[in-house]
């Protein structure tokens, strides 16, 4: 498993000094050698230019609560999460990962609840990353990742629990919101893991018998009250 290593990069604002100094420097030395007629100076000079030229391309930008994840050949060598301009390796492939707080609001799944009640259940998660390696390299698509896992841990859950207590019954879907959203998060967060994703919060958002049984079920809770 490949985990994340935090790389120091250079200033980008002291490379574009540095750079514009290279290449106005160079382009004089291309100046004075086209006037002595020196073929090997220019080619010299003009190799050179092309290289810094080649050097502007490690410039890029990191935005607040965004990192970048950088690649040499496909291989990685780090992230970078400082914010602003930055300089490194023309060479290497810098990906943007958002480290940003984001929420994922299932749709309404229907199921069975431990007693085989169908009922209509849905969750908002409130989900980041914290491991930008694993989120990119672990997993094919990570926010489609969460999507599939956090739907896949709902639907588990919604039949481990009752929807409602009965005599003798502890834990409930209905009564017991704590608890359930407490369950739910740490679901999530297990099957996240590998993912370099952390689970903020997790709750319940839709609750309710499916239609079909929904009336019967009210019928009932009238005549029990």
């Amino acid at each position: 498993m490949i985990h994340e290593i935090q790389r120091k990069v250079s200033s980008g604002y002291l490379m574009i000094v540095v750079l514009a100094f290279l290449q106005l420097s160079l382009a004089y030395l291309v100046f004075v050698a086209v006037r002595a007629m020196s073929v090997p100076g220019i080619i010299s000079a003009i190799l050179a230019s092309i290289a810094v030229i080649i050097m502007w391309a490690g410039l890029f930008m990191v935005h607040p609560n965004e990192a970048r994840v950088l690649q040499l050949f496909g291989k990685y060598v780090g992230t970078v999460h400082q914010p602003g301009l930055k300089w490194a390796n023309p060479f290497f492939w810098k990906s943007a990962v958002s480290t940003r707080i984001r929420n994922f609001e299932s749709g309404k799944l229907k199921v069975n609840d431990s007693n085989g009640s169908p009922i209509e259940i849905a969750a908002v998660v409130v989900w980041k990353v914290f491991d930008t390696a694993e989120a990119l390299f672990e997993v094919d698509d990570y926010e489609e990742f969460v999507q599939i896992q956090s739907e896949s841990a709902l639907r588990n859950l919604s039949t481990t629990y009752p929807y409602e207590p009965h005599e003798g019954e502890g834990t409930a879907l209905r009564s017991h919101p704590q608890e359930i959203a407490q369950a739910l998060r740490e679901e999530i967060q297990d099957r996240l893991e590998q993912a370099g994703v952390t689970v903020v919060e997790a709750r319940i958002s839709h609750l309710a018998y499916a239609p079909e049984i929904a009336n019967a079920m009210l019928r009932r809770q009238q005549a029990s009250a």
